[in-house]
């Protein structure tokens, strides 16, 4: 038996006013999760649990059976061990974004200043590579240094730093003063000094002032949130017994896949956004089954950053780009091994563009399995997978669910 589980990450949402009150995945065309949702087993999940902040370490964690309740340290060690770093004993990594605030005007303020863009107008990483050496020679020492992922996305790395406090995440406060979010300096056990530091060295910083001069937002500060030490993640193959793979562009997803002691493919050109090799990826899965791989998880970013960036025609492409470049290539390789296979297709969470940041409510799924033939929906929808009254309140008991479910 062979498992796919395809998360196209924010996907789910609400009515959009612009798209004749549907939502993204209604206005999509996606014959392939069409097809396979009406003879699939069809509901809603929670993949938040009551309480947590509604991140995609929290849900693709209880996606993948590990409850956040227990396993959850933050995103930012997941992403640091993706990266390759070495977390020692008292490390604590916290991430870093590179990202717009309003210009700076003399006089005013740091906490005066408006967050613009959490991305940086999704700043390229060579450019953000430039900012991040710029940190590390002027602010990095014995116990701290910054590291370049991809795009807007790195990692400060803090011996000794304190990993109860957490700022706002920077994508929930757009267009909104900063100053709230900040509180007070010495609460926050240097990481605001550190802030406003290396917000003065990056407003006029040469790859900032080439940026404003393309028309481009400049990447002229740094936010960091979500700290934490590295998790201890049980073994996937222990609890399934199965070989599984990873596939996805972004750190945090990699990391987790790592802790957990499975494969991670790198996949040339995954950018985490629309622009992303979506065929990349498929056949990043397809060689993983032909290379022993049982299970597969493919983590696509674009819908989930469109919706960060309320981008509502892009968010609708991304779900049709994920269906007929992705689902539907690597169906078609599954009906054709010769071999028993189950396919999982569900958002971790969603991110609906008029709030432009995730949300904690259930996300519809389907479960696929060509054992199995379910009388399913016509559409995969959130409306249509609310219609089935199969709610499960606890996501990391859904893997187990959809493995025993093709295993009928």
């Amino acid at each position: 038996m062979k498992y796919l589980v395809l998360i196209p990450d924010g996907m789910a949402d609400e009515p959009v006013p612009s798209l004749g009150n549907m939502t993204p995945m209604q206005a999509a065309h996606k014959p392939m999760m069409d097809r396979l949702a009406k003879e699939a087993r069809v509901g809603t999940v929670l993949n938040v649990p009551a309480g947590m902040v509604p991140e995609s370490d929290t849900a693709n964690m209880a996606i993948l059976s590990f409850d956040p309740k227990v396993y959850s340290k933050g995103r930012s060690p997941l992403e640091a061990v993706s990266m390759g770093i070495d977390m020692k004993p008292g490390d604590v990594a916290v991430r870093c974004n590179t990202v717009t605030l309003s210009d700076a005007v003399e006089g005013q303020p740091y906490e005066e200043r408006v967050m613009l863009d959490h991305s940086a107008d999704e700043i390229s990483t060579e450019e953000a590579d430039a900012l991040i050496k710029t940190l590390n020679e002027k602010l990095s020492d014995e116990s701290r240094h910054f590291y370049t992922g991809v795009s807007y996305r790195h990692c400060l790395l803090w011996n000794g730093a304190d990993d109860s406090y957490d700022f706002a995440r920077p994508h929930n406060i757009i267009g909104e003063k900063i100053g709230k979010y900040l509180q007070d300096a010495a609460l926050a056990g240097g990481y605001r000094k550190l802030m406003e530091e290396g917000t003065a060295l990056l407003e006029h910083h040469p790859v900032n002032e080439a940026r404003r001069a393309r028309g481009l937002k400049p990447a002229n500060a740094i936010w960091l949130w979500s700290a934490g030490k590295k998790p201890a993640l049980p073994s996937f193959r222990e609890k399934f017994g199965l070989d599984a793979t990873v596939v996805s562009a972004v750190d945090l997803i990699k990391g987790i896949g790592m802790c957990a002691g499975m494969n991670v493919v790198n996949v040339d050109g995954a950018t985490g956004n629309i622009h992303t090799n979506f065929t990349g990826k498929a056949n990043a899965a397809i060689e993983a089954f032909k290379n022993g791989s049982d299970l597969v998880y493919v983590h696509v970013e674009a819908p989930d950053e469109c919706g960060h960036r309320a981008e509502i025609e892009n968010k609708v492409r991304a779900v049709e780009l994920i269906d007929e470049k992705i689902l539907a290539p690597v169906y078609s390789y599954l009906a054709g091994s010769g071999e028993d296979f189950g396919i999982m297709v569900l958002p971790d969470h969603p991110t609906p563009v008029r709030l432009r940041t995730h949300t904690s409510d259930p996300v519809p799924y389907f479960m696929y399995s060509n054992r199995v033939k379910m009388s399913g929906v016509d559409t995969f929808t959130e409306e249509s997978a609310r219609s089935m009254n199969a709610y499960m309140p606890d996501g990391s008991k859904l893997m187990q669910v959809f493995i025993d479910y093709c295993g009928k």
